[in-house]
């Protein structure tokens, strides 16, 4: 998924220090253009850039993908990151520069490595058979030694893990005892948890970890701490269990992400990431100058055939020096 903003400002991109429970409120952006879908963005704000290595959350849905036409998203770049698509319902037809075409279904993990640089397009399907779509789309921060690495592209189905009055859907990392088979470059997890009505659940997790709760279907408590739906709740490390409440009538949905604090220096800017001013520069001049850094995107049939990169800010973009996890 890119990022569409029109005026695409520098985030520079920190871990950030330990804290009890705090409440990421998401702010709506547009996705797609003159018919574009609405998304909820938590990740990255200016109070956390970073869950772990994970350095962007977009939440959408429910869209009538029949009635409103869906996501349509050109062929658009990406560096120095991993995407990671799931869905709670819809289909999307995810294509791109390394040659893969496949479809991205509910419950299955979709993983796309830019590496050194990728293009990629992400467009609804079936409408009469998925008319409702509704998910997230994340992306992974690649440490220094891995973030020139080649494009690539994975696919995954989890097993459901049975939990008290509840259920899982791990697909990165480990939880509750299964652990996902899919290698990431820093330690991380992401799982899917469906908590049955007036459920308390009590989780084992790494203290060493730093851990968010986006809240898809609610009511839901983290710790003491009430979520909304759209809200990404923030458990800082140190804490070797993560509790969640259903206080509703009604089932709860959320998506568990975390990982060890990224302690690198970090410039996101529009779909790059990079380590420099410099470097985002030559990334949105490779871009537009069409190089084959990116490569091409074949089969895709939109309004447009890639997306223009916006102008870069007036100001030189600087890395930020994380700050003490302490």
């Amino acid at each position: 998924m890119s990022n569409l903003e029109a005026t695409s400002d520098e985030i520079a991109c920190a871990a950030t220090p330990r804290s009890q429970i705090a409440v990421l409120r998401p702010r709506e952006v547009p996705l797609g253009g003159p018919r574009a879908i609405a998304v909820r963005r938590t990740l990255p704000q200016r109070e956390r850039s970073l869950i772990g290595a994970w350095c962007f959350l977009d939440h959408y849905g429910p869209h009538d993908v029949a009635a409103h036409g869906g996501m349509d998203v050109p062929p658009h770049p990406h560096t120095g990151l991993q995407t990671a698509s799931w869905l709670f319902s819809g289909r999307i037809e995810h294509r791109d520069s390394g040659g893969a075409h496949a479809l991205v279904r509910p419950g299955e993990l979709n993983l796309m490595t830019a590496g050194a640089g990728i293009c990629h397009s992400e467009v609804s399907v079936d409408p009469q058979a998925a008319p409702v779509l509704r998910g997230v789309q994340l992306w992974v921060a690649l440490p220094e030694e891995a973030r020139h690495t080649a494009r690539s592209f994975g696919h995954f189905v989890p097993e459901p893990v049975c939990l008290p009055g509840a259920s899982a859907l791990v697909f990165l990392g480990e939880l509750a005892g299964y652990r996902s088979p899919v290698p990431s470059f820093t330690p991380l997890l992401g799982a899917q948890l469906d908590l049955d009505p007036h459920t308390d659940l009590a989780l084992q997790v790494d203290p060493a970890f730093e851990h968010g709760v986006l809240c898809d279907q609610g009511p839901l408590v983290l710790g003491d701490t009430p979520l909304a739906v759209g809200d990404l709740g923030y458990q800082g490390p140190g804490a070797p269990v993560l509790t969640l409440r259903n206080p509703g009538d009604s089932p709860a949905r959320v998506l568990l992400l975390g990982g060890v604090p990224f302690g690198e220096e970090l410039v996101l800017w529009w779909n790059f990431i990079g380590r420099s001013h410099e470097e985002i520069v030559e990334f949105r001049r490779r871009w537009e100058a069409g190089d084959e850094q990116f490569g091409q995107v074949s089969g895709y049939r939109g309004r447009l055939q890639r997306l223009p990169a916006p102008t870069l800010p007036p100001l030189r973009l600087r890395p930020r020096r994380p700050p003490s996890a302490g």
